[in-house]
């Protein structure tokens, strides 16, 4: 188990603070130990550089927000899409597809639909799909 030390607590308050200007009450709120932890990943997957684009990493994590209908989420997330040049449209289509998961994940659990029929039926789908496109290259 890791331990946590006063100088490690104060250098990741010094660097949020550098991040973001200043150290926001909901992170100063989380305990020492876990905050010299949270942040470093909190830091690289919203202000870093990852494999996805921030715009996109953005609307994905809205996408989440808007499921679990937490307004701190959505707020930060609509936030940081639109500083990453998210459009109106591109938030709005992110509702779209946020609530089609949603909405079809609750249809077929209600139905209790077998899971393996549901795989073997999505390659089906992939494969027509792929031979429509090829047919239309």
């Amino acid at each position: 188990m890791a331990v946590t030390t006063e100088s490690s607590y104060t250098e990741t308050l010094i660097d949020i603070e550098n991040s973001l200007g200043f150290v926001p009450g909901f992170m100063a709120a989380i305990p020492e130990n876990a905050l010299v932890h949270e942040w470093p990943v909190f830091k690289q997957y919203t202000l870093g550089e990852t494999v996805i684009p921030p715009k996109y990493r953005e609307l994905m994590q809205l996408a989440v927000a808007a499921t679990q209908k937490c307004q701190y989420c959505e707020a930060f997330h609509t936030g940081v899409a639109e500083m990453n040049g998210a459009t109106e449209a591109e938030l709005a289509e992110t509702g779209v597809l946020a609530s089609l998961t949603t909405r079809w994940s609750a249809m077929i659990h209600t139905q209790q639909y077998d899971y393996e029929t549901f795989v073997d039926e999505l390659h089906q789908i992939g494969a027509f799909i792929q031979e429509q496109q090829q047919a239309a290259d």
